[in-house]
Order: structure tokens, then C-alpha cells, then sequence
């Protein structure tokens, strides 16, 4: 293994793949935006039939790397090495044929779309007459979301599925294409434990073939489990690689966050909840179609200082809840009352007005407006009100920003960047000091610290509960059971719509929250 730097540690024996036994290289690769540095003479090698981890804290240059991986950027010094052989990449779909597939952390699937339109947009298959075989391209379809173990049919609209079926579809175009490296940016970060099981599966099938895999992920277990050798990468800078074996995970998150993450008590509630803030009565949702996932009366409560925790499988109803109660989607049955009043949204506004926030699972599609600035978008909802004649206050804006900045430790060039420059953690941290700038009775959580690294899921988990401790009612939804086991004072299981049980966060392992997550019925 190899460390780099004052704080990695002892240098010990063994050591990273020797170029010449890699089909790909990377040598001394670098990248400038905006006049920063974000990659600093990178080096790594990557094996056929071998597993390399690449870590590090959000805006450490893990998806400036991808990026040029893939095709969409080009390295401003450096080479890349392809079977020995110097290459220059002209864009993904050059990375493509080359056979190098991204499995992109933000989705780059197409919303209107079938899924077996998606899965082989670009190479759709033609008969011996020259018309699409769409007999073919529904059953490679099937038989590809066989393997991931998912019952998603060919011709449904991806628009309509749930971000964890978004994810597997994905995942399932890039096996399609039959690459020899497949990167996997945060692979699992939206799907169940039964599901990344998995993706394990395929995963360990694929190196066995003799693919190579680039995987990211903010998951250490994983990492562990899968990976043969490692990356870390901070500022830009590789502070430590190696072979997997010869490192714990206190060490590679010592090398990702530069110090030590002390670990935390399980719950944290020290004080009495309060003030019942959300309670809602045989909640219904309004019926869409047989494919989607409904409420069916569902009733349950959320105290001040509260932190309640809903916990399911893909199809669940879980996020459905949550847009209920936000007034993104239309109650079908059932009653809320917040604060101790008739509550019932005609819309995202009423809900924002009532002192209702909601931070969605999909924070690209749902949350953020890319081509604005990050100011821009914290102030999005309202909470820096506008000046005389409606006129936006730039400034106020700004100055309200900074300080969630130094709260959240949000890393950006500036408030003026476009929100687009930022990682996906970072991202988050902006869309929910959105939400914390207009001081929200209920917040609701919609995987929180989905793509988050480890450094800043500590730094929300203890924002969340800061909030908590100031007596905000909290409603987190979230894949990671870790993570609901973590935060949550009482958790939620459900199944189909309906819950199925109910558990102290301190009585709760993720043994018992399975199995109440897969009984066939729900609890009487």
C-alpha cells in the first residue's frame, strides 16, 4: 500500500498494479475549471477482472475523473493509456466504443422514454428487413432486469418509475453494452439491501468474465467486500492507494476526510419530544395506474424534536407519503392535521406556507435549476424576501448563503458559481439550507444523504439533529437502514402502501426492520 501525505499513516508492503499489467492507465492526469485546480496529477491503474475503488469526500475530483474517463471532459495534462497505447478520448460516445460505460451518479436516462427504449437508445436493433426489432429489445430488456433481479417491464415510462427502478434500469444499460471497464458512481446508493445483494451478484459475474469495474462509493462495507485495490483522493490529490486487504476502513476514512470521524451514539434523543406536529389518519393516496405505487390508509405521528423514521422496500409508498403530505400529489382519503389544525395541501405551495419542507430523493430533476447560481438557488423557495416592487435582493441573498455555508462547511468557488460545478453532496447541502432559511415546523428528508460521502453524512446527520434538538418534527425516509437505525427515536416499517409495524429506534436492528419491511400483510 501506498500513503501519501503527513496524516495517511505508515507506508507498508505491497503495492498498486503495475501499469503494465493494466488495460487502462491513467498517468499524472490534470484538470483546471475556473481557474482551480480540481485534479492534480493523477495516477491509477485498472486490471481486467478487478475491482478498484475510487474514494474521497464530495468535491474531492471523483466525478472530474469519471468525467474524463468518460469522454465528457478532456484532461488539461496527463495521458490516458489504453492497452498501452495512448488514446484521446472525442467524447462519450468514443469512450463507448472503446468499451469504457458510465453508471452516472445523476441519471442520464430519457424521462419519455420506454425502458427498452432507454436500455438501447443509440443502438437499437433492426431485422433482416431493416425495421427495430422490438421483440429482441423487449427481451434483452427482461432478461437484463432478470439478472439485477427486478420485475420492471420493457415498455414502461421511466418517468413513472421510483429512483430506485431508475437506478436499475441504468445499471442495465451498461451490461447491455457488453464493456470491458464499467464505472459505478454510487451504484447502490438508491437501492435496498436485497438489491445491492444483488448487484454484488453481478458484480462478482462481470469480473469473472474478465470485465474491469471502477467503483465508487461512500459505502466502506461495500468497498471491503468488493474491491481488490483502492484510491483515495482529496483535493484533488491521491493521499493513498493500494490493495484493499491491506487497509481498514478507519484508515481510508482517515485518508478521505483528513481526520479522524469520531463515531456517535446510536440515538440521541435527550430530551422528551413535544407537541404532536404531524398527525395523519387513514392517509390515501388517488389511484394512477396498476404499476403505481399507492398509500392505502396509512396513519401515523410526528412529535416536535421528533425524529420518525419510515423504512421500506422499492414500491413501498414511502416517498408517495411524503408528496402527500407536501401537496406534490393529490390526497385521495384520509385527514392531517398539523399543529392541531386541518391540514390538506392543494399544493406545494400551501405546504411551504404551513411551515411544510420537503427535500426530495431526486434532488436533479426535483430540486435544484442548474444553469443558476448557487445563491440562486438557496433562495428559491422564498426565504430571502424580495425588495420594493418585487425586485430579487442579490445581495441578501448572498449574505443569508454564507452563512448556512460555514454552517453546513459547503465547499464552493463562490456563491455566484453556477450550481452545476458542485458534487452532488454539496448540492444537497444547499437544498437544504433552502429549506432551514425558511425555519420549517415539519421537515421531510427523502434520502438525504443519497451520493453523500462520509465526511458530509456526518455533517448532516448532525444538522438533523441540531433541528431536532430545536424542536423541529422530523420525517426521514431513507434505503440506508444504518442510517434510520442512526437517526430515528421511533421507525416505520411498511409494505405495499400500508404499514406493517412500528419500533423504538433504541428497540430496532436491521434484522427486525426486514422483516417487518417483507411481511406479506400489513400489522393489525
Amino acid at each position: 500500500m501506498t500513503a501519501i501525505g503527513s496524516d495517511a499513516g505508515t507506508v507498508s508492503s505491497g503495492g498498486v498494479t503495475p501499469p503494465e499489467a493494466s488495460f487502462l492507465s491513467l498517468e499524472t492526469l490534470s484538470k483546471h475549471f475556473f481557474g482551480v485546480t480540481v485534479l492534480d496529477r493523477v495516477s491509477l491503474a485498472l486490471t481486467a477482472g478487478k475491482v478498484h475503488a475510487l474514494l474521497g469526500e464530495n468535491g474531492a475530483g471523483k466525478s472530474t475523473l469519471i468525467n474524463l474517463l468518460s469522454g465528457i471532459h478532456k484532461p488539461d495534462g496527463g495521458s490516458l493509456r489504453l492497452d498501452g497505447e495512448t488514446v484521446e478520448l472525442t467524447g462519450p460516445n468514443d469512450a463507448q466504443k472503446r468499451g469504457i460505460s458510465t453508471i452516472h451518479q445523476e441519471f442520464s436516462l430519457f424521462p419519455d422514454l420506454t425502458v427498452a427504449e432507454t436500455i438501447f437508445a443509440g443502438r437499437l436493433p433492426v431485422n433482416r428487413f431493416g425495421l427495430v426489432d422490438w421483440r429482441r429489445i423487449a427481451r434483452q430488456t427482461i432478461e437484463v432486469m432478470q439478472q439485477l433481479g427486478a420485475e420492471i417491464a420493457p415498455g414502461r415510462r421511466v418517468a413513472d418509475l421510483s429512483i430506485a427502478e431508475q437506478q436499475l434500469v441504468e445499471i442495465g444499460r451498461a451490461l447491455t453494452l457488453k464493456s470491458r471497464l464499467i464505472i459505478m458512481d454510487e451504484p447502490t446508493a438508491s437501492l435496498t439491501p436485497r438489491e445491492v445483494d444483488r448487484l454484488k451478484a453481478v458484480v462478482r459475474a462481470l469480473t469473472a468474465e474478465g470485465v474491469a469495474i471502477l467503483f465508487v462509493s461512500h459505502r466502506l462495507e461495500e468497498v471491503k467486500e468488493l474491491a481488490d485495490s483502492f484510491t483515495v483522493l482529496r483535493d484533488g490529490v491521491v493521499v493513498a492507494s493500494g490493495d484493499i486487504a491491506d487497509a481498514t476502513i478507519d484508515d481510508l476514512v482517515r485518508w478521505m476526510v483528513g481526520r479522524e470521524l469520531l463515531e456517535e451514539d446510536r440515538h440521541h434523543a435527550a430530551s422528551k419530544p413535544g407537541a404532536v406536529v404531524l398527525d395523519v389518519e387513514g392517509l390515501k393516496s388517488r389511484p394512477r395506474s396498476a404499476r403505481s405505487a399507492s398509500v392505502e390508509g396509512v396513519s401515523f405521528s410526528v412529535r416536535a424534536g421528533e425524529i420518525v423514521g419510515l423504512a421500506g422496500l422499492v414500491g413501498a409508498g414511502r416517498t408517495e407519503i411524503a408528496r402527500l403530505i407536501f401537496g406534490a400529489d393529490p390526497i385521495g382519503g384520509g385527514s392531517i392535521r398539523l399543529n392541531g389544525e386541518a391540514y390538506r395541501p392543494k399544493g406545494p405551495g400551501d405546504a411551504i406556507a404551513a411551515g411544510v419542507a420537503l427535500v426530495p430523493e431526486d434532488r436533479k430533476q426535483q430540486s435544484l435549476f442548474p444553469t443558476l447560481a448557487i445563491s440562486e438557488n438557496f433562495a428559491a423557495a422564498g426565504g430571502v424576501p424580495a425588495g420594493p416592487f418585487g425586485i430579487l435582493r442579490r445581495k441578501a441573498e448572498k449574505g443569508a448563503f454564507q452563512h448556512f455555508r460555514d454552517r453546513l462547511k459547503l465547499r464552493s468557488a463562490g456563491a455566484d458559481a453556477p450550481i452545476a460545478t458542485l458534487s452532488g453532496g454539496n448540492q444537497q447541502k444547499v437544498v437544504l439550507a433552502r429549506w432551514l432559511e425558511l425555519k420549517p415546523r415539519l421537515l421531510i428528508v427523502d434520502e438525504p444523504t443519497r451520493g453523500v460521502d462520509i465526511g458530509a453524512k456526518a455533517d448532516l446527520h448532525r444538522l438533523l439533529r441540531e433541528l431536532a434538538a430545536d424542536g423541529v418534527a422530523i420525517l426521514l425516509i431513507s434505503s440506508d437502514l444504518p442510517e434510520v437505525l442512526a437517526l430515528s427515536d421511533r421507525i416505520l416499517t411498511l409494505r405495499a402502501g400500508r404499514l406493517t409495524g412500528e419500533l423504538a429506534g433504541r428497540d430496532a436492528d436491521e434484522e427486525s426492520l426486514m422483516r417487518l419491511m417483507t411481511l406479506p400483510k400489513a400489522a393489525a
